[in-house]
């Protein structure tokens, strides 16, 4: 049923976990375990009533989602620890839990890659002939997907247009995955770096992962989906991948529900950590959208290469990355110098946010105060290895991570 809730009317929120031993962390394909512990069978979900558990592509791999659009986001975290703790539960008869943050760091794709075999499998098979989903873009990726609705092509114009402005810049305070294959990739947010490139032989499928500069429902079926379907027919001549979901840009329309979902955002150590990212991105986007900085005829000017390139420093850098675009910077009204790094535009964004909605210090902004203050997920993890990236140390601090996502703390160096 198409949503007619208006824009920040309500909210999706999916996250996405791994199954690993709860000692050597190796990744356990038993997510149809779960389900069918749960519901007797297996289905591709289980429904509870705030909250619904589902498959992905893979089977270490597990969601918790809300079950259907939330009203507000206030004591969301603390629906997702309660099923983090239920699913961990079940775990323990398997000898697993559940691992956060965006990538595995020493999982072998080719070796241990399971598909889901069961209901929508037919969905998952024709992925993986035609892309092969072994890759690590495919098979060891965690990310948190932000839904957000629209009731008409005026507020998916204007939500749209906050939003590409807005994605360069997440990754500066959600990168989660600095490292592949037990080795330090170089980029803070390895995640995205696999994942723009995991369809490079159908560039149109991900595009520039920054959307393009379209504004209506007519415009984003003929100039996106309509070429993405083209570019897929001959490899998929059943039409099979022929759906809204198959776009894997940054952030994509799906108006077969009216919402925009963003798909640029790594898991993180814990759901607190996870809804204060959530509670940025939201409020930052609320405030675009009110026009605090710039006009909406400004905002839907910026072309997706001048975005691409902020957002490709990004995801190397993470929010140590210097943007120099002035006039990118002035789209949130940052006039304070000429350059600053991404994390000097959060802080800035912080205090916007605080001053417009007049907030005072509640937990998620002291959560987010700490993700400033000591870095992105990436940095925190580099800095406890300390300089030892022995498969011990890493395993060391990733059992640490997995105690953080079930006590719910925040992971401090």
């Amino acid at each position: 049923m198409i949503s007619s809730i208006h824009l920040f009317g309500g909210y999706g929120v999916e996250l996405e976990y791994m199954i690993v031993d709860n000692k050597s962390l190796s990744v356990k394909p038993i997510a149809d375990k779960i389900i069918y512990d749960v519901k007797g069978e297996f289905v591709s979900d289980v429904e509870f009533d705030e909250a619904a558990w589902s498959n992905e592509l893979v089977l270490h791999v597990i969601e918790i989602k809300t079950n259907g659009p939330r009203k507000d986001l206030s004591k969301l975290d603390e629906l997702f620890v309660k099923n983090v703790k239920d699913i961990n539960n079940i775990l323990q008869k398997y000898n697993c839990m559940l691992l956060p943050t965006g990538m595995h760091p020493f999982m072998d794709p080719l070796k241990e890659t399971m598909l889901w075999p069961h209901e929508y499998n037919v969905t998952y098979e024709t992925y993986n002939k035609i892309f092969d989903c072994r890759g690590p873009g495919w098979s060891n990726l965690q990310s948190l997907h932000l839904n957000l609705p629209f009731a008409d092509d005026e507020e998916f114009k204007k939500l749209h247009a906050a939003i590409r402005l807005l994605l360069p810049i997440i990754p500066a305070i959600s990168a989660s995955t600095p490292i592949i294959d037990g080795k330090v990739s170089g980029y803070l947010d390895t995640r995205l770096e696999v994942y723009r490139k995991n369809q490079a032989m159908i560039p149109s499928i991900a595009g520039k992962i920054i959307p393009e500069r379209v504004f209506n429902k007519a415009d984003y079926e003929n100039k996106i989906l309509k070429k993405i379907y083209s570019d897929l027919s001959p490899f998929d001549k059943e039409g099979i991948l022929h759906n809204e979901w198959v776009n894997s840009r940054g952030a994509i329309a799906r108006f077969d529900r009216n919402t925009i979902e963003i798909r640029v955002i790594d898991i993180q150590e814990c759901p607190s950590a996870d809804i204060a990212i959530v509670y940025s991105i939201v409020n930052t986007l609320k405030l675009l959208i009110d026009e605090k900085w710039i006009k909406l005829e400004k905002q839907i000017e910026c072309d997706e290469e001048r975005l691409l390139q902020i957002f490709l420093n990004i995801i190397k850098e993470g929010e140590n990355s210097l943007i120099d675009d002035e006039e990118y910077l002035n789209v949130f009204g940052y006039t304070e110098k000429k350059k600053c790094s991404a994390c000097e535009l959060w802080k800035y964004l912080m205090n916007e946010i605080i001053d417009n909605f007049n907030l005072q210090k509640e937990t998620w902004i002291k959560n987010m105060e700490m993700i400033l203050e000591y870095g992105s997920l990436s940095s925190r993890i580099i800095k406890s290895l300390n300089g030892d990236f022995s498969h011990n140390n890493v395993l060391k601090i990733y059992n640490n991570l997995s105690g953080c996502l079930a006590n719910n703390k925040m992971f401090i160096p």
